[in-house]
């Protein structure tokens, strides 16, 4: 009788060792309505989200501790080559534009210098200044440069 109850002893702790779930513990994974997820030794009761059961067998699963791995930081441009600007960056450059293409227009219509007019007319019976034809080229592309100036703005501003 003696020898039996050895080997029913032997045989269930033999089950026991082979059995990859006889250490195993339960942990849940419960994920709320919301998308938040913690976890749980126990089931929880009424719980208003899912529940997903994890089996673990802390033998199988032993690991060094090791440090929080550190957040990616931005890689830096090689040497010689500056870093790309960011949005904000960007915005700031095209408004400086904008502002500096509209004070240069308002500078050059408000301020004509006497190479930019020709006089028309005679001196003793009246004269009047007319904008040079190339006057009027530098206001158009001034012009032009302001528009340019506003679509880069609104496109970078979407």
């Amino acid at each position: 009788m003696r020898v039996h109850g050895v080997l029913v002893v032997a045989s269930m702790a033999f089950a026991m060792a082979a059995s990859p779930c006889a250490n195993a513990q339960t942990l849940y994974k419960l994920i709320d309505k919301n998308g938040k997820i913690t976890y749980s030794e126990e089931k929880p009761k009424n719980f208003d989200g899912q529940v997903i059961p994890l089996n673990i067998n802390p033998n199988a699963n032993t690991t060094t501790s090791s440090p929080a791995p550190q957040a990616a930081k931005p890689k830096a441009p090689p040497p010689g080559k500056p870093a790309p600007p960011s949005r904000a960056q960007e915005l700031n450059a095209a408004q400086e534009r904008l502002d500096k293409a509209k004070a240069a227009l308002a500078s050059a219509k408000d301020n004509p210098s006497d190479s930019d007019q020709q006089i028309l007319g005679n001196k003793g019976g009246g004269v009047r200044f007319v904008p040079t034809p190339e006057y009027q080229e530098k206001i158009q592309k001034l012009e032009q440069d302001v528009k340019s100036a506003e679509e880069n703005l609104a496109k970078l501003q979407k």
